[in-house]
């Protein structure tokens, strides 16, 4: 590896001096040392003159055919390092060397020299440097910022850790103060402020502490049913109670039902029936009890659409129920259609908007003086059963003035009288106009002696127009038994008069 090149002689550099190489004499050994080291005495030749020779080396295999073709010399070269076309073509080229223009002064270079591929080259592992501050391979302090983000994340942990301890010490101490102090405190007292409260004759709370003595609750106790309603005092002195007649008609023919009239106070007493009139709806119950409160009556003559009125009864059984309304129209002609076989009546009612329910019938509606001008006896509904239905805002009252009168009948008499055409009708309209229809005549009526016939239409009366059979009954009713009334007629087309004499219902 190191020998002197073929074909050169003396020293690689003739014409530099250079220091040749002194090999000093060896020193002799010491004794110890040739003991310990030394050949011993009976040994000839080598330690290992005896052994046998190693097998030679395998040959080894040829190289694939992939590397050769990889890793063959190319353009004639005969190996690494030389130039194309092999040795013959570096001898040419040997006064100057391919590879460094040195080459032939330079002791270190052999360019026969086989070449090799050592170990890969081996560094020593860098120590793990602790703490946040390291010292690099230049001998430089650096800041490591994996280690400065752990130990920031560990503080903020840390102080998260710490106001959810202070916060939850600071809840826990004010609960544990709180719960402390005691939940009772006897004696103590509320303010108490007592400002004057004004309600002027004529509002609604004057109006309903002054008429509700006066106004009852209707029980009806039958043997597999019972029915509810409301009254009004008219004579306290007499025990005198008016109400409707479809409130009370089931127990008129029952020996075993009970009436009972229950008061504001909440005292009840048993009642009588001491009369009825179905035609007008109403009837009158007479019960003993002293002291008892009565309604003033007021003129229904004098209402007009739009005066406030209140309605004061006992809806689906709640007594003392006060509701107000105006009212929405006068002389509107209703027919009733109760549970009985004898509540088929035509009122000419009041109407208002006072919420009236089931319940209600019988009670007082009451004007802003808390004059009765009113008894409340039906309510129009969605589903056409106004004793079922609820309020829809649309009610309807018999005018005291007709009450009056039937009562004091009753009251006199037990029954009370009604004038009568003596015909059956139904309500017609020929687009253009309408009427009654007569359905039939009864025999010896006043309108068979004045000679109305079945199919005329009855269109007017006394000159007031008849538009249904409901108009017609009203306008009849107004009048009393034994007067002449005045009938249009229309008969084949043609209008005409006749004179009918009312009889007695």
């Amino acid at each position: 590896m190191f020998g002197r090149p073929t074909g050169t002689t003396g020293a690689f550099a003739p014409s530099e001096a250079r220091l040749q190489p002194s090999t000093p004499p060896a020193p002799e050994p010491h004794p110890a040392q040739q003991a310990a080291f030394g050949r011993p005495q009976e040994v000839a030749g080598s330690f290992g003159a005896d052994r046998p020779t190693p097998p030679p080396p395998p040959t080894p295999a040829p190289p694939p055919e992939a590397v050769l073709r990889a890793f063959a010399p190319r353009d004639g070269a005969t190996g690494l390092g030389e130039p194309p076309g092999g040795r013959r073509a570096r001898r040419r080229t040997a006064a100057a060397p391919f590879w460094k223009p040195d080459a032939v002064a330079d002791p270190w270079r052999d360019p026969y020299a086989p070449a090799g591929l050592g170990a890969p080259a081996e560094f020593p592992a860098e120590e793990e440097q602790a703490g946040p501050v390291v010292v690099d391979a230049r001998g430089r302090r650096r800041l490591r910022l994996r280690d400065v983000s752990v130990r920031l994340s560990v503080l903020a942990l840390l102080a998260l850790l710490l106001v959810g301890v202070t916060g939850g010490t600071t809840a826990w101490w004010l609960g544990r103060t709180a719960d402390e102090q005691p939940l009772l405190a006897p004696g103590t007292q509320l303010s108490e402020v007592s400002p004057g409260v004004s309600r002027e004759p004529g509002s609604v709370a004057d109006i309903a502490g002054r008429v509700s003595p006066a106004v009852v609750s209707i029980e009806v106790s039958l043997a597999n049913a019972g029915a509810t309603g409301s009254g009004v005092v008219v004579d306290p002195a007499g025990g005198y109670i008016v109400t409707n007649n479809h409130v009370v008609s089931g127990a008129a023919d029952d020996e075993e039902a009970q009436i009972r009239a229950v008061f504001s106070d909440g005292s009840g007493s048993a009642a009588t029936i001491v009369g009825r009139d179905p035609a007008s709806d109403l009837a009158v119950l007479k019960v003993e009890k002293p002291g008892l409160v009565g309604a003033t009556l007021g003129e229904s003559e004098a209402l007009v659409v739009g005066d406030p009125v209140v309605a004061i009864g006992s809806p689906l059984g709640l007594a003392g129920t006060v509701t107000t309304g105006i009212v929405s129209a006068l002389d509107r002609p209703v027919r009733l259609s109760g549970e009985g076989s004898d509540t088929n009546a035509v009122i000419s009612a009041v109407q208002t908007d006072a919420p009236i329910n089931p319940g209600n019938s019988g009670g007082a509606l009451v004007d802003g003086t808390g004059a009765v001008i009113g008894i409340n006896t039906a309510i129009a509904s969605l589903g056409g059963n106004g004793t079922t239905g609820g309020s829809i805002g649309l009610g309807f009252a018999i005018p005291i003035d007709t009450v009056r009168d039937i009562s004091e009948e009753l009251i006199a008499t037990g029954t009370a009288v009604h004038a009568t055409l003596g015909v059956n009708a139904r309500s017609v309209t020929d687009g253009t106009r309408d009427g009654a229809l007569v359905l039939n005549v009864e025999p010896g009526s006043g309108a068979e002696a004045a000679g109305v016939q079945e199919q005329d239409v009855v269109i007017a009366v006394d000159g007031e127009a008849v538009a249904s059979s409901e108009e017609l009954v009203v306008a009849v009713d107004a009048r009393a038994p034994g007067e002449t009334v005045t009938l249009e007629l229309v008969r084949d087309g043609a209008s005409r008069e006749v004179q009918v004499v009312l009889g007695t219902a």
